[in-house]
């Protein structure tokens, strides 16, 4: 066995889903880019997209800022079955969420990781009325 075979490391969904919640802890940009960079030296592809707002009117625009994040920093292409996959992770760390939020307003970031086949989406919001706030972390986990 040479050298160039043990230098390469080989991620799971644990390491992912670990590095999607990573990214969604970050508490600014500057942050996030660092942990981007880290990452990406493994060949993992990250990014992180910012949100507020009424929980349960805002499901689909959380989805679809999932997406649209994923796509737009390169963790997924524009095909169908990428897509979905972001989509379905989203919706899974949403159902975690949900018991939490229902009638109550969100605030936090969505973090979006991928190695390979494997996609993790971690969302970290607070959750409450002004300054009455709980927290509550979603996680969902995808292969494409």
């Amino acid at each position: 066995m040479g050298k160039e075979s043990r230098d390469v490391k080989s991620f799971g969904s644990k390491e992912i889903a670990s590095a999607a919640i990573k990214i969604a802890l970050t508490t600014d940009r500057q942050e996030e880019k660092a942990y981007q960079t880290d990452f990406l030296k493994d060949g993992i592809h990250t990014c992180a997209v910012d949100y507020g707002g009424e929980f349960i009117t805002s499901v689909m625009k959380i989805v679809e800022r999932a997406v649209v994040s994923a796509k737009r920093e390169g963790v997924i292409t524009d095909s169908h079955t990428e897509e979905g996959a972001v989509a379905g992770a989203t919706r899974e760390a949403l159902s975690q969420i949900m018991p939490k939020a229902i009638g109550l307003n969100v605030g936090g970031k969505i973090g979006i990781a991928r190695y390979k086949n494997h996609i993790s989406v971690a969302i970290f919001f607070g959750i409450g009325l002004l300054h009455l706030n709980e927290v509550s972390i979603g996680l969902g986990h995808r292969v494409v």
